[in-house]
């Protein structure tokens, strides 16, 4: 990249207006206003993550092109605040917290964001690890594909194992060092 392309870009603080995984895209609304940011599934998989989950907070770099304004680089997601909905009364004390495990590497075997449900393997283990999508948003994701690389902290709820935070592989590195 040429040091006017770098110049070019501009930081911009905002939220996640919608992003759909299936479409490859979704907009971002920066704080200060102005039209809505492209986010391109692209430079989302760069920070590490397929999806993400509406009203997180995001710290981007965008350019101006032909088509409008463009993310070309996430430097910081944050979980939207306050997505507990109806039906999470089992999930509302779980806390994604050191003391309930370590992060575990794991694998999505499915995951359908419509029945707000699925299910993980940890690496190792043919044992079903539950997460539920309110975990997922909590986590700052929107949905997750099968055969994903995630790390996942997990506890045992009364239906068997369950995860308590979900990260993608690559910011799961991140938040560790």
């Amino acid at each position: 990249m040429s040091e006017e392309e770098n110049n070019m870009r501009q930081p911009v603080t905002g939220h996640v207006k919608w992003f759909d995984p299936g479409k490859g895209f979704g907009f971002v609304v920066a704080d200060d206003g102005g039209p809505d940011i492209l986010l391109h599934a692209n430079v989302l998989r760069n920070f590490g993550q397929s999806s993400v989950a509406d009203q997180a907070r995001i710290e981007i770099l965008v350019q101006e092109t032909d088509r409008g304004m463009q993310t070309v680089e996430i430097l910081k997601i944050t979980p939207p605040v306050g997505t507990a909905e109806g039906g999470m009364s089992d999930f509302s004390d779980l806390e994604a917290d050191e003391e309930l495990g370590e992060l575990e590497p794991a694998r999505v075997k499915w995951f359908d964001k419509a029945k707000g449900f699925g299910f993980a393997n940890v690496f190792g283990s043919s044992a079903d690890v539950f997460i539920h999508v309110e975990i997922l948003h909590r986590s700052g994701l929107a949905d997750l594909q099968p055969g994903e690389a995630i790390s996942i902290r997990v506890t045992d709820g009364e239906r068997g194992r369950m995860a308590t935070q979900v990260l993608s592989w690559d910011s799961s590195f991140r938040s560790t060092s």
